[in-house]
């Protein structure tokens, strides 16, 4: 499905409520993300040529080109992530990968590749504030007794291996923050915290890149928080299956080689499951939507403000989390 086309049916369904919304659950699997045909056992990618963005499948070979195996192979199967949403498609991924095995021409290293954001259209992004303990500690801010929510945009989307251009923003105290982020594979509207992983497609790196002098210009957090770039995910988008318990993953931030954030996300106040649960009390989550859930210690506005030295152009950023890879960009 285009993008035209979907935000179609978000409009119908703003108007049409509740019957829109249960033909459109009907499109994903009742069960677990897996159960049906939503892929299963396989780690996603949003290749970029030029302007466009395509899905592929990390493998021992390589990352397939699901386009250009489609293509050529003549077998049917989701092209981009946004189809994956909407209409699952794992066997038919399965079956590509398969026959596509003896053709090397349609994989791509992943030291070539092109990487964008590994969800490309989510219709929301939301953040959560303070939740991990020792970050909450290291910012003298009490530890939540609820989560914190706040949200970034789409134009803040950014990929692996891409450019923040922080020079050209009206801001000087640039931060990192290491981030897990759940994506949703189910519509969940309030659900159970026992039930509520259940409806998770997968997990993937993020960075919840923030300018702290925006950050604090009011009270609210939003334009420090939002600015072009400053959600980089990816590379890789990994089903829920491969990850297992998502709060017990170790996660690191390196600036320019240098280990700055060392954590698990064991140290989250507020876990997945409990997340998921709480904001679908609130609203509405749909498939591809994001959940950024939180940093650990060892940012740089958690320093004494003699040691705080902010990131700047020509810094290379990476972040890492145990079973979902390594994400890299830098800033100009």
């Amino acid at each position: 499905m285009n993008r035209s086309r979907r935000t179609f049916l978000w409009n119908a369904g703003a108007a049409a409520g509740a019957g829109v919304l249960a033909r459109s659950e009907s499109l994903h699997a009742a069960g677990p993300p897996g159960a049906s045909d939503m892929p299963r056992g396989m780690t996603l990618v949003s290749l970029r040529r030029g302007n466009e963005l395509s899905l592929g499948v990390r493998t021992d070979r390589g990352i397939l080109d699901v386009r250009k195996a489609e293509a050529a192979l003549k077998q049917h199967a989701p092209t981009t992530i946004d189809a994956v949403f909407q209409r699952g498609g794992g066997p038919q991924l399965q079956r590509l990968v398969e026959k596509a095995r003896t053709d090397a021409g349609l994989f791509v290293d992943d030291r070539a590749a092109e990487f964008g954001p590994c969800v490309t259209h989510p219709q929301k992004i939301v953040c959560v504030g303070l939740n991990y303990r020792k970050h909450a500690e290291e910012t003298g801010q009490p530890v939540p007794k609820q989560p914190i929510l706040f949200n970034k945009y789409n134009t803040a989307l950014n990929g692996h291996r891409g450019v923040i251009a922080v020079s050209q923003e009206p801001a000087e105290q640039f931060d990192y923050e290491v981030e897990l982020v759940i994506v949703m594979g189910r519509r969940a509207r309030r659900v159970s915290e026992a039930d509520a992983l259940s409806h998770v497609f997968g997990y993937c790196t993020g960075n919840d890149f923030t300018a702290r002098d925006l950050q604090r210009v009011s009270s609210q957090w939003m334009l420090g928080k939002s600015l072009d770039g400053f959600a980089p995910i990816g590379p890789y988008l990994v089903t829920a299956d491969q990850v297992g318990d998502p709060n017990r993953l170790k996660i690191e931030c390196r600036v320019n080689g240098a280990v700055r954030q060392s954590s698990n996300t064991a140290d989250m106040v507020f876990n997945c499951a409990s997340l998921v649960s709480y904001i679908s009390r609130h609203f509405t989550l749909h498939p591809g939507d994001l959940i950024f859930t939180g940093t650990p210690e060892g940012v740089i506005a958690g320093y004494p403000k003699e040691r705080q030295v902010w990131l700047k152009a020509g810094d290379r950023l990476t972040s890492t989390i145990e079973k979902l890879g390594e994400l890299q960009f830098s800033l100009t």
